[in-house]
């Protein structure tokens, strides 16, 4: 069955733009995947304002950036340098539980779209996450939006971010599960402390 879930990102497209490429998809959803639902450069998509435009379209909003968003509130999910650690935060009952419920409308049929601000998937958590969970658990290959009538597939982003390592059909070695990823940018300070031992 093919999927009916896909991602979009809102860059510095104008709201025209931006609903024009999720109409072109017949989004019936759009699922607020940021951390936090606000631009200060493109106020147009602060959440209250973004409601009313998807509401005269007769698109449900719903926000998830609690549950399945790219920056976690615990500090249970940085790696040793400071980055997110998407495989970490895969774990987290909150993600399993958000990821559940793309799993389900995938099931249903239903057009969704998460969105996020960046305008690349490859540079995005809704790739190098929630992307990747999809396709690695449940067989399911995230369709990202890059514009009117055209989207990436979650397995071909998988491929170019491992430069062809990682291939959908296997290699010399068979099938494996795409690897994991993390963010493009530490979001944490860590203290580097030297230690004196006895």
């Amino acid at each position: 069955m093919e999927t009916t879930l896909f991602s979009i990102g809102h860059g510095t497209k104008t709201i025209e733009e931006f609903i024009e490429e999720l109409k072109s998809f017949d989004i019936q959803f759009l699922i607020d995947v940021r951390s936090s639902p606000f631009s200060k450069w493109a106020p147009h998509f602060n959440q209250q304002q973004l409601m009313l435009y998807l509401q005269h379209q007769n698109i449900k909003y719903a926000y998830m950036g609690n549950v399945i968003g790219g920056r976690p509130t615990n500090d249970n999910c940085f790696d040793e340098e400071g980055y997110y650690d998407y495989k970490l935060m895969a774990k987290e009952q909150a993600f399993q539980s958000g990821l559940k419920r793309l799993v389900d409308a995938n099931s249903k049929g239903y057009h969704v779209a998460v969105m996020c601000s960046e305008s690349d998937p490859s540079q995005c958590h809704r790739s190098k996450l929630i992307g990747r969970e999809l396709y690695a658990d449940f067989d399911i290959d995230m369709k990202h939006i890059v514009s009117v009538g055209n989207y990436i597939s979650e397995s071909q982003i998988i491929t170019n971010l491992t430069h062809g390592m990682w291939l959908p059909q296997g290699n010399l070695f068979g099938i494996e599960p795409p690897p994991f990823f993390k963010s493009r940018k530490a979001y944490k300070e860590v203290n580097q402390e030297e230690y004196e031992y006895d």
